[in-house]
């Protein structure tokens, strides 16, 4: 049912209200905004409370006008003070939810049409600085309605109607219910006050009301810039059903299979176009973008104080071995983990045992994964078909032997075939050893010194690459230890601004000129910041004008969004190609680089005598049989189940169903996908900008610490994120392991403040 939390609210309220006595009969009316649109859920007139129904709720706009839905029941019509309700929300945007009441006590104040002075600091803290007296004018007129917007505008919570009732706003359902009954109760002191022998009320002191009246203005503001600065969320249906990875992976099952070392065409790279890609459909970046503006804009909204200390709770009453053996770990380890992307907050989880989509920590804890290693495991984690092969291969010829083994050229092999445009391939350790490489490779094949990268990616570790991390406009902010020669070479081009990476094409011209444009091709930081699908071309347009090349960062997209990656994905061919992660099935040693030919020629190696003719690149472990083998058997068996597309409906899955969720509850936070790479965004800190350094000082931390806080909160439900943010899928999430995830999601998502 659409709407459905917004009716929920209002019965809730209404139940609660009618158990304590404030409702009576048919007297009286309540309503609750609806988040993202100007419609709100209103109770129906002349209905008695008793017997009042989900379906009863009535759905009226801004302009005071009936929108009944396919729920909605026959012959029912909202409350006669509408008028009254819409100028409310139109003038406040603070409130989400009103009471309209004839509660007996504030009631008599009304017939008595004296306000209420203020009398206790809990009074002024949410009621406002006094109740006032609205004007008289009779019930549902548009006089009335016009006295009562007059009155709001002054921030208060409470007002008195003269000889008729009462009205309490908030900025939430149980806000609303709160400010009501606080204001019976402060009626009833206060006529009790008024019939002693003096009759005589004292006030607070002024300085203690304006302490008070100044945390309410500081509520109301927060509140308000959350409801005028947010977007409509994506209107996700509760009928509509989601896609499913099942389905596709039924089909897949039943269609011709790719058989391994047997090509199905003459034409390289057919089986990559013929098995298609990960992404459905490419996602609309505009809208996106908006989207996470807006995330920006508003304040910080994360879980409730009594959540997180449940979520503590849980980490310390449920994982108390990960938390003993991590202990233990801060003592001969740095911080306590080996790995960047481990999750620590509030302590490293000690994982035992890993199978398809989830994990098992030391505790017995089982979670659905969504880290998948970072991204590499995209048949699933601890993929038995791969291990029993790499097994075999170890137990002939051990992990490494520091010579040529077979299974270098057939990773190479498989890696060609379905990226054509990679025609000669060099294994390396890692993807910032690949950056490394290509780099250097670059300068060594144009003659030229200069690098731009897009700001915001993250390219490995490497000295010339941490400049502008994660954020653009960064610069050498996360380059502690690394000397200013090391990046004297590296610029950085805002993402979307082919503009400005234009003119840093130009101005290196006088510095040496540019060898090398690399860029992550869905964006900085796996699509963080999505680019436009012709973004890539047009920088494959500027790299050709100015000579410079085209390096594709595909450490994550490499087989992830397709046996293509993204150059096929795109359409784009890029000059060298950094590989990781996936080319090993998640197994060691993964990274390397690959393009075509005559670039590649200096990445030779071995003892041939012609090291000048080379870059100096090497490994000792690079290209071992175990690694060498894992990467063979892993595409090729990606390419016979096709799990990159199975991965990617999940992906879509999950995203969709994440949309619903944020919409269900009427949160500001920002989910997409890009196929199996599935963002959701709740503090948007990786979004800040650098052109506003104040809202970045005072945000950073607080944001950074919401990312934390969610994804503990996920965790404790049983999933694994990265960073809290990032979601990876694989073809191990079937639709079952995505709805349970849903479901887990729900529960968080319900913790939220302001839920």
């Amino acid at each position: 049912m659409e709407y459905t939390s917004a009716r929920q609210h209002v019965l809730d309220m209404c139940s609660t209200m009618l158990e304590r006595g404030y409702l009576k009969a048919t007297e009286g009316n309540v309503s609750t905004r609806i988040a993202g649109r100007e419609l709100y859920a209103v109770t129906p007139s002349n209905y008695d409370y008793d017997k009042m129904r989900l379906e009863d709720i009535c759905i009226v706009d801004f302009d005071g006008k009936h929108v009944p839905d396919e729920y909605s029941t026959d012959g029912i019509v909202p409350s006669i003070e509408c008028g009254m309700h819409a100028n409310i929300y139109r003038e406040r945007p603070d409130v989400n939810a009103i009471v309209h009441t004839h509660q007996p006590y504030a009631s008599a104040l009304a017939y008595l049409r004296k306000e209420i002075p203020p009398l206790t600091d809990e009074q002024v803290r949410f009621l406002g600085k006094k109740v006032a007296i609205i004007d008289y004018a009779p019930s549902g007129t548009g006089f009335l309605a016009k006295n009562v917007q007059k009155k709001v505008t002054s921030g208060d919570n409470a007002f008195i109607i003269a000889n008729h009732g009462i009205v309490a706003v908030g900025t939430d359902p149980d806000r609303a219910v709160f400010n009501m009954a606080l204001l019976e109760k402060v009626s009833i002191a206060y006529l009790l006050a008024l019939s002693t022998e003096s009759g005589k009320v004292y006030t607070i002191p002024a300085p203690i009301r304006e302490v008070a009246f100044t945390k309410l203005r500081k509520d109301q503001k927060r509140i308000a810039a959350q409801i005028t600065k947010s977007v409509p969320p994506v209107r996700v249906e509760v009928e509509e059903t989601l896609p499913s990875a099942d389905e596709v992976a039924a089909k897949i099952a039943d269609g011709p299979k790719v058989a391994a070392d047997v090509r199905t065409s003459e034409v390289p790279g057919s089986e990559s176009a013929k098995l298609g890609y990960a992404i459905s459909e490419y996602l609309d970046v505009d809208d996106t973008m908006r989207r996470l503006k807006a995330l920006v804009d508003q304040p910080i909204r994360g879980l409730r104080h009594d959540a997180q200390l449940e979520v503590l709770d849980w980490f310390e009453t449920k994982c108390t071995a990960s938390k003993e053996i991590t202990e233990r770990a801060k003592k001969r380890i740095p911080g306590g983990v080996q790995h960047n992307l481990a999750f620590n907050y509030p302590f490293p989880l000690a994982i035992e045992k890993a199978e398809g989509a989830h994990l098992v920590d030391r505790d017995g804890n089982t979670y659905i994964d969504f880290l998948q290693a970072g991204g590499p495991t995209i048949l699933g984690s601890n993929y038995g078909p791969v291990n029993e092969q790499v097994a075999e291969v170890v137990r002939k010829s051990g992990p490494v032997t520091g010579l040529f083994h077979e299974y270098e050229l057939k990773l190479a092999e498989s890696i060609n075939r379905y990226m054509p445009h990679i025609e000669m391939y060099r294994s390396l350790g890692s993807g910032t050893e690949g950056v490394m490489a290509a780099v250097r490779g670059a300068r060594a094949f144009t003659g030229k010194k200069m690098v731009i990268k897009v700001g915001g990616a993250y390219h490995g570790w490497s000295d010339s690459m941490v400049y502008g991390l994660r954020v653009p406009g960064t610069f050498r902010m996360n380059a502690k230890g690394i000397p200013f020669a090391a990046t004297a070479s590296t610029r950085e081009t805002f993402p979307h601004d082919l503009g400005q990476l234009r003119r840093k094409l130009m101005e290196n011209r006088a510095r040496g000129g540019t060898a090398a444009v690399i860029v992550e091709p869905l964006g900085p930081e796996s699509g963080t910041r999505p680019v436009p699908f012709d973004f890539n071309a047009g920088v494959r347009a500027l790299c050709d004008e100015f000579g410079a090349m085209l390096i594709f960062d595909e450490v994550v997209t490499g087989f992830r969004i397709g046996m293509g990656g993204a150059a096929g994905y795109f359409g784009v061919t890029p000059d060298l190609t950094v590989l990781g992660k996936a080319v090993s099935g998640g197994y060691p040693m993964a990274g390397g680089v690959g393009g075509r030919e005559e670039v590649m020629a200096a990445f030779g190696s071995g003892l041939d005598g012609k090291s000048g003719a080379h870059i100096q690149v090497g490994g000792t472990l690079s290209a071992n049989p175990l690694s060498s083998a894992a990467g063979h058997f892993a595409i090729e068996e990606m390419a016979r189940t096709n799990a990159p597309v199975i991965a990617g409906r999940a992906g879509d899955r999950l995203a969709r169903g994440l949309q619903r969720l944020i919409d269900k509850h009427g949160l500001p936070y920002v989910a997409y996908n890009q196929g199996s790479i599935v963002h959701l965004e709740c503090s948007g800190v990786m979004l800040l900008d650098m052109k506003n350094p104040l809202k970045l000082l005072k945000e950073n931390k607080p944001r950074k610490q919401l990312m934390e806080h969610m994804g503990a909160a996920y965790a404790s439900h049983g999933i694994i994120s990265l960073a809290g943010s990032r979601l990876y899928t694989s073809m191990a999430d079937t639709d079952e392991v995505i709805d349970d995830a849903l479901t887990r999601f729900d529960q968080v998502f319900s913790l939220v403040e302001g839920v």
